[in-house]
């Protein structure tokens, strides 16, 4: 009997050596070796029992505040005809979930973790203006904080409706709201904050692409309740996002050859009014603006509301053409030449001739008077000589040359003057007829003169009218771009 209690402690003995080595490690402060890491351990903790279809909070009673922020990436395009604005934006949420929080003592000290989207409740915050869904990259996480801090960041290409105002292209400044809401919560449940300062939203560039057709000017950011119908309020949080055009390209590329072909207009003026090259000039310029307007129609913006102040001003251009076209053809066909002619009346004479050479001080007026003194003294001396003409004709000689004929020839003078008569009378016909086609003609001349006279000084005043309309509407457009691209 002793011998078989000896043996029992004897096989006790390796046991005891086996717990009394157990104990000395636990009392050397040694714990064990956890199973799974602590990221693993944290992530199936918070989502073991987690319901993503219900609010984050205890309290039902307690609004879930979601502050938002925006900054802007790059203005993708500008629909003008459809009324839409592309823009790539990165977004930012943040908001508080109660059932996402635990102590960092018990997880290796981890403040932070991603969790999947799919996996834990988000809020239904929506841009209003969306018209279509875009091209935007799947973010699958957000980042938790241990105080329950949710963060969503991901990057949006936002397609929206904007009231897009064209007047003043291509020196337009636009402005497009985003307005984010929660599509379902009312006010009550999820309410809306900025999650910066507002003057750090309105002027932050910094990831701003600033080489594209559009610059960013600043985001002006506001909060607003909405409510249809006198129903439950909704929390907006609208972003304002104001982007002015670059217009080098557009006064490159349509302004200045406007601007050109409208000083060679000008220029054609100083074509003699009397030369039919003035109104071929002015055809070829008018057939070039309407292939320039031809090429240019698919550059303009193009909306059913509006029409924009560049396409008015290309219009008007047309129209000043027009009439400088139809100025020089009334002109051309003042100073034209023809036999059927009349006479310049007298007022016409006085009113321009006289008064609009003094009043647009035209230097050389006194050619005027000096050629309608010149017709008169040429009249008058064709005058002279028909007089003249018509006492040789009756036969008013000198006495003594009739004495030295008669005493030379006496006999013979009856009949001499009796055969050559009728030969006389033929020659002093046709002189009567030449003198009178002379007259005629010179007659003609003048009357052509002071029409052209009367053309030069009209060409003058409607040049000179023509030309302050050009330049007041030029001076009126160019303050009303400069006054908004500086607006």
């Amino acid at each position: 009997m002793m011998l078989a209690a000896v043996g029992a402690l004897l096989a006790l003995l390796p046991l005891a050596s086996t717990l009394q080595s157990q104990a000395g490690t636990r009392r050397g402060g040694r714990l064990p070796e956890p199973a799974e890491p602590a990221l693993r351990r944290l992530t199936h903790d918070l989502l073991a029992h987690y319901q993503k279809g219900t609010r984050p909070v205890r309290d039902w009673r307690t609004t879930t505040t979601v502050a938002i922020d925006l900054m802007v990436y790059a203005i993708l395009s500008v629909d003008e005809k459809n009324q839409v604005l592309t823009t790539y934006i990165w977004y930012r949420q943040h908001w508080t979930d109660e059932f996402l929080r635990w102590d960092p003592a018990h997880f290796d000290n981890l403040t932070q973790i991603s969790l999947p989207v799919e996996s834990i409740w988000v809020p239904d915050i929506l841009i209003n203006e969306f018209v279509d869904v875009g091209k935007s990259p799947h973010i699958p996480y957000v980042y938790v904080g241990h105080h329950g801090e949710v963060q969503n960041l991901k990057p949006i290409q936002v397609m929206t409706a904007c009231s897009l105002d064209i007047y003043n292209f291509p020196f337009d400044v636009q402005n497009c709201s985003l307005t984010f809401t929660s599509w379902l919560h009312h006010i009550r449940d999820i309410n809306l904050s900025l999650w910066r300062q507002p003057e750090l939203v309105k002027f932050d560039r910094s990831v701003f692409i600033n080489q594209g057709e559009w610059e960013l000017l600043y985001v002006l950011s506001r909060f607003q309740e909405f409510s249809v119908k006198s129903s439950d309020s909704y929390a907006e949080m609208k972003f304002y996002v104001v982007i002015r055009r670059r217009p080098l390209f557009y006064t490159v590329s349509l302004l200045l050859p406007s601007i050109f072909l409208m000083v060679m207009d000008i220029m054609g003026f100083y074509l003699p009014p009397n030369s039919g090259e003035r109104v071929s000039f002015k055809i070829t310029l008018l057939l070039g603006y309407s292939v320039f307007l031809i090429i240019v129609s698919d550059t303009l913006p193009a909306t059913a509301v509006g029409t924009p102040l560049i396409g008015i001003y290309f219009v008007v251009c047309m129209a000043l053409l027009v009439i400088s076209l139809t100025e020089t053809i009334l002109i051309v066909r003042l100073v034209h030449k023809q036999d059927l002619q009349p006479h310049v009346p007298d007022w016409v004479k006085r009113l321009l001739l006289e008064r609009a050479t003094v009043l647009l001080c035209i230097r050389d007026r006194n050619k005027f008077s000096h050629s309608r003194t010149q017709s008169s003294d040429i009249s008058r001396q064709v005058e002279n000589n028909d007089s003249t003409a018509k006492l040789h004709h009756y036969g008013c000689e000198d006495p003594r040359e009739r004495e030295r004929v008669g005493g030379a020839r006496p006999a013979p003078a009856v009949a001499v003057q009796a055969e050559g008569s009728p030969l006389m009378h033929g020659v002093l016909r046709e002189i009567a007829a030449i003198r009178q086609f002379l007259e005629k003609r010179e007659e003609f001349r003048d009357v052509a003169r002071e029409w052209l006279q009367v053309g030069y000084v009209l060409d003058v005043l409607l040049f000179r009218a023509y030309l302050l309309a050009v330049l007041a509407y030029g001076v009126t457009l160019g303050t009303l771009w400069s006054l908004w691209r500086d607006a």
